[in-house]
């Protein structure tokens, strides 16, 4: 009988043979990662010595030059550039996102993927993104806040962890150790600019390693300065309405619409010493500084009276976020003589970022009124006290056992803080009203966790492990996570690994309290409102049927194939499901401005003027499936050698349960949808379907030479209820390819030349349906931008 094949299992039957073929013809594939087999690794496991290569769970490990190699001075790109998985879209005129973007791993949301820095939790950004961008309704970690310069390697388990780690590592766990020498040191200037001859960047990093105590205690403390200029790639005006509304004179381009403009500084500090033989103190300390404008909707000569007094040809609005990140890590660990090892650690994060609406005006304040204003502050605070303890077990089999077990308190701290009359009195600031002192939150919590585990090689081939983590949180319950992982060797160069783990991630204070109106604009039915974002619990949602939020739980299934077939050639197939329940969403902009009923029923709770609301929701069960190939295979030549490296994401995410429409909302109207078809359509079909991603680099004495390709696949948005679907759009893959070669000089000096994008590919163009009248030209969901061509060089010197 013949049966059709799902579009994952034809990648996963693909990705096998393309692995079979590929280990008996030794060609020359392999990961957008540097996986060293023999590293030992730190992420998902509490064996002191396991590798890469003995991994019960998928562990990449991301080197310093890997990330140098793609040439951007952020993190997250870097991460994009070289996870097959991972996707870090560009957003413009998001409001707060366009500046703090977030990425997502394996298809779900940015928060549902843990942070580590050195191990430790890495606190999320003060940030809840409720605007329409990949990432709608999270509140995630700012992977920018992070220097590129003090990282060692990054090491990415794609694999369930909340029995390990607790909330947030669905998706998996990114851990990102920093440099712990104390020798040693670099200095680099980078200079870029795009080849439209906008978005110039220049940084200056670097880092140094300091020795002291003798030979007992290190420092590392490195940092980088860096300002980025704003790109546009708006299109001209091409409507029937000009100067009305957002609409500027036909044919003019008066629209910022790409990258934010950015200056920023970040210093980190890397720290340990030895007490005695058996007792280590650690610290790492991380602050930063970013000045970010990004840019709001344009307002014509026609948006108000007051707009030709001021502004005679209108204005764009700008959003200036100053976002300050600090943390600091300390603690002490050790072992027995008995063989007993603890650590026992403080953990400290913060992040507050400060809003400014600039280049505008309140119409209600008049010619007279200010032309920036502080709109408020978002800030989060995190602290966390561990404390772990592990030891081997001689328990007579192939090698000794490791139990581990511990206890963790956390507590966890969320503001909204009001801004200056002026920017949200009758209407507020234009662009970006600030948050009014009924907004005004001071939200915290607590939680408790304790957890344990083993890990074992049974035999010689075949090793398990078991993880189990209760957590009690004061705002809304308990949750039990637990973890079963185990790995069979069939020979020296072929292993199956298999994992099965259920999970969890709690409710962000942002998203159970955060509230605001601002201005939207609505492509679908070329309109402007006020939006309002109301908490789950207020008086607002509750009439339109929300509920309290709960915890979203997970239970996630994993499958793989190692393959070392010949010498240098290491290949991984990892197929996965991760089922999540009561996924935690931001609703549809809920259209109330022509309902009456509605108009009334918000008037009655005083709120006025608005005429779109939303807020977050357990209404949305999902299901993800899909698949990664990571390949790398080194040829060692004549005074030279040649690193090859290849990689395959397959992921497709589907809702696979709505929750019944509230009566609240079905006695308002039957377009009223808690999540509708646009929400529907950016869970599943707003990322990349698949993503390869090749690259080879070519190693001489004085040279190096690096050449990489990323298939982005297509992806699709929908429209509102209120649109017309013929107005969804599908757009198709792009191929982008990166160069670069760098000379060295002498042992200590190198200069590098290179090219992001460097045949200048952009993504489709938008339907002029939604394109806003041509002047947003393609879509803020592309995964690779829609910037064009990065020209960079750098000048780097080591000691």
């Amino acid at each position: 009988m013949n049966r059709k094949l799902s579009p994952l299992a034809t990648a996963i039957v693909l990705a096998l043979s393309a692995s079979s073929a590929f280990a008996q013809e030794s060609a020359p594939a392999s990961a957008p990662v540097a996986n060293t087999l023999d590293t030992v690794i730190v992420t998902g496991t509490r064996v002191s010595d396991r590798t890469v290569a003995e991994s019960q769970s998928p562990i990449d490990i991301i080197t310093p030059e890997a990330l140098q190699a793609t040439g951007t001075t952020e993190l997250a790109t870097a991460l994009a550039r070289a996870l097959p998985s991972l996707n870090f879209p560009r957003p413009a005129i998001t409001d707060g996102t366009s500046g703090v973007r977030p990425a997502q791993l394996r298809g779900l949301s940015p928060d549902q993927v843990l942070v580590l820095v050195n191990g430790k939790r890495r606190h999320i950004s003060a940030l809840v993104n409720v605007n329409g961008s990949i990432g709608r309704g999270s509140s995630a970690v700012d992977f920018n806040a992070i220097p590129i310069a003090a990282i060692e390697r990054v090491e990415v388990l794609r694999d369930g962890a909340s029995a390990q780690y607790g909330s947030d590592a669905i998706a998996g766990v990114v851990n990102i150790v920093l440099k712990g020498s104390g020798k040693g040191g670099s200095l680099a200037v980078d200079f870029g600019q795009y080849s439209a001859g906008d978005g110039k960047q220049t940084q200056l990093s670097g880092d140094t390693g300091l020795p002291f105590g003798g030979d007992r205690g290190f420092l590392n403390v490195a940092g980088q300065l860096t300002q980025q200029d704003e790109t546009d790639r708006a299109g001209p005006y091409q409507g029937t309405s000009p100067n009305t509304g957002n609409n500027p004179a036909i044919g003019q381009v008066a629209y910022i619409y790409g990258d934010p403009k950015v200056d920023a500084a970040a210093v980190s500090a890397n720290a340990g010493f030895a007490f005695n033989d058996h007792i280590n103190g650690y610290a790492t300390a991380i602050a930063s500084n970013r000045d970010i404008i990004s840019f709001a909707f344009y307002r014509s000569i026609g948006h108000n009276p007051l707009v030709p007094q001021v502004y005679p040809d209108g204005y764009v609005p700008e959003i200036n976020q100053l976002s300050q990140d600090r943390s600091l890590v300390a603690g002490v660990r050790g072992d027995t003589d008995s063989g007993w090892k603890w650590d026992l650690s403080y953990n400290y994060g913060y992040n507050h970022l400060a809003f400014h609406t600039q280049n505008s005006i309140n119409y209600s304040l008049g010619v007279d009124s200010p032309t920036r204003f502080y709109d408020g502050a978002l800030e989060y605070t995190q602290n966390v006290v561990n404390a772990d303890a592990s030891k081997t077990l001689d328990w007579g089999l192939a090698y000794p056992a490791t139990l581990s077990f511990g206890a963790e308190y956390r507590r966890e701290k969320w503001n909204q803080s009001p801004g200056n009359p002026d920017s949200y009195t009758s209407g507020g600031a234009q662009g970006f009203g600030g948050f009014t002192p009924i907004n005004a939150v001071h939200s915290d919590r607590d939680s408790y966790a304790v957890y344990a585990g083993l890990e074992a090689d049974i035999t010689e081939k075949f090793s398990a492990g078991v993880a189990g983590r209760y957590e009690d949180y004061s705002d809304f319950g308990s949750e039990t996570s637990g973890k079963l992982s185990a790995r069979y060797a069939f020979t020296d160069k072929v292993a199956l690994r298999a994992t099965v783990a259920s999970g969890f991630r709690a409710p962000a204070l942002a998203q159970q309290y955060y509230q605001v109106v601002t201005s939207q604009y609505n492509a679908s039915v070329d309109r402007f409102f006020e939006s309002g974002t109301f908490p789950a619990t207020g008086a607002v949602a509750q009439a339109l049927g929300a509920d309290a939020l709960t915890a979203e739980t997970s239970l996630s299934y994993g499958l793989g194939l190692v393959l070392q077939p010949v010498d240098r050639l290491y290949i991984t197939v990892d197929a996965y499901q991760i089922d999540i329940d009561d996924r935690i969403v931001l609703s549809s902009n809920l259209l109330l401005g022509d309902n009456p009923a509605a108009q009334a029923l918000l008037a009655s709770l005083g709120i006025n003027g608005v005429t779109s609301a939303r807020y977050f929701t357990n209404a949305a069960d999902t299901r993800t499936r899909g698949v990664d190939v990571i390949g790398s295979y080194s040829i060692p030549l004549t005074n030279s050698d040649l690193n090859l490296t290849a990689g395959y994401n397959y992921n497709e995410s589907e809702i696979v349960r709505i929750a019944p429409n509230p009566t609240e909302l079905t006695d308002l109207g039957a377009d009223l949808r808690r999540i509708g078809r646009d929400e529907e359509g950016r869970i599943e079909e707003g990322y990349p379907r698949d993503k390869v991603t090749l690259s080879a680099n070519w190693k001489l004495a004085q040279w190096d030479f690096n050449l990489g390709a990323t298939r982005y696949g297509e992806f699709t948005t929908r429209v509102s209820e209120t649109g017309n679907p013929a107005n969804d759009q599908t757009y198709g893959a792009t191929w982008i390819v990166d160069a670069s070669a760098s000379y060295r000089p002498g042992e200590n000096w190198t200069l590098t030349l290179g090219a992001d994008n460097l045949l200048d590919e952009y993504p489709d163009r938008t339907l002029f349906a939604n394109s806003n009248s041509g002047q947003f030209p393609y879509s803020s969901q592309s995964p690779a931008g829609f910037n064009g061509s990065y020209l960079y060089g750098r000048i780097s010197y080591k000691w």
